[in-house]
């Protein structure tokens, strides 16, 4: 249970402020949300399977320690991502078949190397389970762009879109900087380094963040 809920959590932060809510929204303003919110969900099943065998199949050939550390710098990788923002490409204007196939293929395609599936990769890879992952990064799919789709269209709110990004890239960062605790070596655990990365790690943020306003 543990693996799903985070996974879910996970990917409800890394979905906020994404292209793929972004397009979400966008098609929301074209369609019924009851439809877009099923594309979304059909789309993200079938993607976020082959994101979880992939992640899941990493720990027969790299030792799993390795492995959790890449996951923790990725999440680092993400919060920085998230920090930076996503536009849309006209991924909303590309096809033109019914709405659900529409929004379906559309958001499959934009979901493919997005920063959320290669969480569930990461997620699959440092909890060694498919089902559990698979179902709760895509349910955190759809309940953040559920949110994303009510808060925009429906009660027409703008989202505060850079507190969002902020809050959920400090979560990211956050379990990043905890998972590398975690799983490096002791050895290079010394108040030097740790002090390095800190430095580095802001220095960043600090440039990823001016990156997002230019």
């Amino acid at each position: 249970m543990s693996a799903f809920l985070l996974s879910m959590s996970f990917v409800v932060l890394a979905e906020m402020g994404d292209k793929t809510q972004l397009l979400a929204m966008a098609f929301a303003t074209r369609y019924k949300a009851t439809t877009v919110l099923w594309a979304v969900f059909w789309a993200t099943l079938i993607n976020h399977l082959l994101a979880v065998v992939v992640g899941n199949y990493l720990t027969h050939f790299i030792p799993i320690q390795y492995i959790q550390i890449a996951a923790a710098v990725s999440f680092i990788l993400f919060g920085l991502w998230t920090i930076r923002g996503d536009e849309l490409n006209n991924e909303d204007k590309r096809f033109s078949f019914s709405p659900f196939w529409t929004v379906a293929i559309a958001f499959f395609i934009a979901e493919m190397g997005d920063k959320t599936q290669l969480a569930t990769i990461a997620l699959a890879a440092k909890y060694q389970s498919v089902i559990p992952v698979w179902l709760g990064t895509t349910t955190g799919m759809v309940i953040a762009d559920a949110i994303g789709i009510v808060i925009g269209i429906v009660i027409g709110k703008k989202i505060p879109e850079r507190a969002v990004k902020w809050f959920a890239a400090i979560i990211f960062i956050l379990f990043g900087l905890i998972g590398l605790y975690q799983y490096l070596p002791g050895t290079l655990l010394t108040p030097v380094n740790i002090a390095a990365a800190l430095l580095f790690i802001s220095v960043a943020v600090f440039c990823v963040a001016r990156m997002g306003k230019a």
